[in-house]
């Protein structure tokens, strides 16, 4: 089960889409799990789980929490559409597509790829990058 919540405003996501997304990747990396939970949350929302749980008030893109048990729960990913959208329009990206990005890595991240030291953050960036071409090949970027 893939559950979706959103409690923001900022970006019109279809739940539909987020769970097509995260389905698609769930079969691209051959991840077998009972249960992930991906909530779409405000500004607000995203700076004071950063505060709370990394001591980090400032608004990040995604934030993760694996599960204890991968197979029955592989965890819930946290992300921010309002930090997709500010980026997007400084660097000239779609949001939407920015806001798929934070679901690659928070999803890459409940698999385990890191992004603290480099050689990690070399591979995510590597993992993001392919993942990002499965879902545009299968159409399953997200949608409004």
């Amino acid at each position: 089960m893939i559950t979706v919540t959103q409690s923001q405003r900022a970006l019109t996501i279809d739940d539909t889409s987020v769970r097509e997304a995260l389905f698609n990747l769930l079969q691209f990396y051959k991840i077998s799990t009972e249960e992930v939970a991906v909530h779409l949350v405000s500004k607000k929302t995203i700076c004071d789980l950063h505060a709370r749980f990394f001591n980090d008030p400032s608004p990040t893109d995604c934030i993760t929490f694996p599960g204890e048990d991968p197979a029955t729960f592989l965890g819930e990913v946290f992300i921010c559409p309002s930090v997709a959208k500010a980026y997007a329009k400084k660097h000239q990206l779609d949001p939407l597509e920015e806001t798929t990005l934070y679901l690659v890595h928070g999803f890459l991240h409940l698999l385990g790829y890191g992004d603290i030291e480099e050689t990690e953050e070399r591979e995510m960036r590597a993992q993001e990058k392919r993942a990002l071409k499965f879902l545009k090949g299968e159409e399953k970027l997200l949608r409004p």
